[in-house]
């Protein structure tokens, strides 16, 4: 059976559909998921639901964050000003696999306006099933840690 994660979700208006979609998924594979928000469609501004993931990853509250919006950029920044996340936007499993083997990422963001739903879900599963190669790349987390 595939391991299963404590994961922090959140989006803005332009992310809301996947998350929802990307939610009950997860929680139909067994993982525990905390709703940051939104709860709607509404226009919002995405920091006050991606900093709230972020933050609860860095703490060690989840094992993974999920960030969502429209293209998913403005999401990942949000997410990479917390200090010991590492957060990627993912636009193909191919992106999601070196997202976690490379860079250990702790954090996904998905643009809602880039990929379909089904592609959405796809790359969530991947990230989520990829490991950490370390190697050569830990020295690399260190550098981007700052450690």
């Amino acid at each position: 059976m595939p391991r299963t994660y404590t994961i922090a979700i959140g989006s803005d208006h332009a992310g809301f559909k996947y998350k929802e979609l990307i939610k009950a998924m997860l929680l139909a594979d067994g993982h525990s998921v905390r709703d940051m928000g939104t709860d709607s469609e509404a226009p919002c501004d995405f920091p006050d639901f991606i900093r709230p993931v972020a933050e609860a990853v860095a703490r060690g509250e989840f094992e993974r964050g999920i960030v969502l919006g429209g293209s998913g950029n403005g999401e990942a920044i949000v997410a990479n000003r917390i200090r010991g996340i590492r957060c990627g936007v993912c636009w193909s499993e191919q992106v999601a696999v070196w997202n976690r083997s490379h860079n250990d990422a702790n954090c996904l963001s998905i643009g809602q306006r880039t990929v379909t739903a089904d592609e959405a879900l796809r790359i969530v599963r991947t990230w989520l099933s990829t490991e950490f190669e370390g190697g050569r790349h830990i020295a690399r987390i260190r550098k981007i840690d700052g450690v």
